[in-house]
């Protein structure tokens, strides 16, 4: 007989994190609702090299640790957690996370309750305690253009950005969304059989975003709980090698557009997005010339660079 719930974790090098994230798991199970569930616990280890594992071994022995001799990536580990494990809903849950209270035994109860539910996500906090963005829309070509580019900051009142980041709903409200951002997600294992296992070719990023809308197009609904609340603590992994960040946020968000808007408009994400990183080198290279923080300028060059010679295939 399965489990009522498994919990995913795939780590990089952030142990002291790790270490925090998974003692509120098991605080927020013996919690409330919690206390009823039967879960197991499934960490992903992507060739840490800090004692992550060590540190897994000697505290909390009890959990399922998965040890790659490689980093595999953020969405390999997770397909390695979900085939690991047996709960009737597996949790996604960044190693750069802190569970608050009965959260867990929250999103489950909530999904017991509304069985069209296929994902839901819980309301995120930042490190100093205020809601973190979460939900969205699923994103146009104009949203595209602008979302983490040099852009952005000059749309941040835009409805364009409002659109997306649901800047129309209330925070404290339970509602309906098209995706959720990976930090925690919780998916029921039969939407999961329809929907299908994470797409592997996003390394990291815009992973859960192609979750959900495989999800919804099987007619799933995809919710927000604000009741359930987890702090996360965003980045910390990825900050550790900003270039390799770009790359892979921008490569994924091409490939999401080739894959469900058409290859036509991916191609044209694609290169706009490589236009913006040659205008930031430029400016960036002018900037050293005229000796403005240079340091600074060399380490954006060489970054942006990087970006351009990937051509995000």
């Amino acid at each position: 007989m399965g489990h009522d719930l498994s919990i995913v974790i795939v780590s990089w090098n952030v142990r002291d994190l790790l270490r925090r994230c998974v003692g509120s798991v098991i605080e927020s199970l013996s919690t409330g609702k919690g206390e009823r569930l039967s879960s197991q616990l499934i960490v992903v280890d992507n060739a840490s090299s800090d004692g992550s594992v060590d540190m897994l071994q000697e505290e909390y022995p009890h959990v399922h640790l998965i040890v790659n001799d490689q980093n595999l990536g953020f969405t390999r580990g997770n397909n390695q957690g979900i085939a690991a494990g047996d709960g009737r809903y597996v949790l996604l849950l960044n190693p750069d996370t802190e569970v608050v209270g009965d959260a867990l035994g929250e999103m489950v109860s909530h999904m017991e309750a509304h069985p069209r539910v296929g994902a839901l996500g819980p309301r995120l906090l930042g490190s100093d305690g205020r809601v973190q963005s979460s939900r969205r829309r699923f994103p146009s070509l104009s949203t595209a253009f602008v979302e983490s580019t040099f852009l952005q900051p000059r749309f941040s009142e835009s409805g364009i950005l409002g659109r997306y980041y649901v800047l129309d709903r209330d925070d404290d409200e339970t509602q309906d969304v098209d995706w959720l951002v990976g930090a925690c997600l919780m998916m029921r294992r039969t939407t999961l059989k329809e929907a299908g296992p994470l797409d592997e070719r996003f390394f990291m990023y815009s992973e859960e975003m192609d979750w959900c809308y495989r999800a919804k197009e099987r007619g799933w609904r995809v919710v927000y709980l604000p009741a359930a609340r987890v702090v996360h603590h965003e980045g910390k992994s990825s900050e550790q090698v900003l270039p390799v960040r770009h790359i892979q946020f921008q490569r994924s968000k091409v490939l999401f557009f080739k894959k469900h808007y058409g290859g036509g408009r991916g191609e044209v994400l694609r290169l706009y997005l490589l236009a913006t990183y040659l205008w930031q080198t430029m400016v960036e290279g002018l900037k050293w010339l005229v000796g403005h923080k240079r340091h600074l300028r060399r380490q954006r060059v060489a970054a942006y660079s990087q970006v351009l010679r990937s051509g995000l295939r």
